[in-house]
């Protein structure tokens, strides 16, 4: 009789074990490799998968690993990124994708956003990416004529434009895709490279000796330096990516790039629940914003054609 009673109650710990080891919610692990900082980013991620019902420190743990803008570092990031097993990596802008693509190709990596996943060999094709990748682009190359023609019309006498680039391999693409636009509106454009933050100063020193009477800013994650001395050195900017105007930059026209991130945290959730990469379509986006700041164009003792403003999606006064 004892030896049965001893036998009931090792069923009931075994199989009461067994339950509460079921009822234990599962703990999903995604690291953040961010080409910039994800101050503006990072929040706005967190905030859509708390949305998709995860909780982070109980359902969800982020590892977070950030370039800051020196995107020489980012290998030995991706690396130690992938030695912690995360279950999927968000890689923030395309110095970070091509860091994680060559760090793993096993574990699911969301690009938020790429400038031409195809040609950069992230993925096989928009809609059937292939491979471990999948996520968001920007189409920033498609955009550069119209962005261009903003900048004609607030500033129709420039004659010799800058276009800023930092080490970002698509900006090699991307500026003569703007020196041919520039050029059909009879605009010359000369390149200026800041490979990292700090050699921003020198960038803008050399291109106001130059003589240029605006600067166009390629894509890259914010670095605030850039319309600091924008201001400073009484430099008009258009930007491709709109997070700056909030920053103190004077336009911009592209996608609202935080949007992109509300969309990466929707592609994680389709990957923890069991969905490859392989199969999910890369999105880019269809609606642009043309956004200015008015107080940079006063601080610049710059008229803003009514013409322009009504154009606006968003104005900063």
């Amino acid at each position: 009789m004892l030896r049965r009673h001893f036998f009931l109650c090792g069923l009931a710990i075994v199989f009461g074990s067994g339950a509460a080891r079921a009822d234990k919610p599962r703990v999903w692990r995604l690291g953040y490799l961010g080409s910039g900082s994800g101050t503006r980013s990072i929040p706005v991620l967190r905030k859509a998968l708390q949305g998709l019902g995860y909780e982070e420190g109980k359902t969800l743990l982020l590892d977070i690993r950030e370039a800051k803008g020196d995107y020489s570092v980012l290998p030995g990031l991706a690396k130690d990124l992938v030695a912690g097993r995360p279950d999927v990596i968000v890689a923030e802008a395309t110095p970070a994708i091509a860091a994680a693509k060559e760090a793993t190709a096993n574990i699911p990596i969301v690009m938020c956003p790429a400038t031409d996943p195809v040609g950069s060999g992230f993925i096989e094709s928009f809609a059937h990416p292939g491979g471990n990748i999948t996520g968001l682009a920007n189409m920033y190359g498609d955009l550069t004529a119209k962005t261009l023609d903003f900048l004609h019309l607030v500033l129709p006498n420039a004659k010799k434009i800058a276009v800023l680039t930092s080490a970002n391999p698509t900006h090699r693409s991307l500026f003569e895709v703007a020196k041919q636009g520039a050029k059909s509106i009879g605009i010359a454009a000369e390149q200026f490279a800041a490979p990292t933050p700090a050699d921003l100063p020198a960038a803008f020193a050399a291109m106001k000796s130059a003589g240029c009477e605006a600067v166009y800013v390629l894509a890259d994650p914010p670095r605030p330096l850039v319309p600091q001395l924008a201001q400073q050195l009484e430099v008009p900017a258009i930007y491709q990516v709109d997070t700056y105007v909030q920053l103190g930059g004077l336009m911009s026209y592209g996608p609202d790039v935080l949007d992109l991130f509300v969309k990466a945290a929707s592609y994680v959730d389709k990957i923890f629940k069991g969905t490859s990469p392989a199969d999910i379509p890369v999105e880019q986006p269809s609606t642009f914003h043309f956004k200015i700041n008015l107080r940079t164009a006063r601080a610049l003792d710059l008229k803003v054609p009514e013409t322009v403003l009504i154009q606006a999606d968003q104005v900063i006064e």
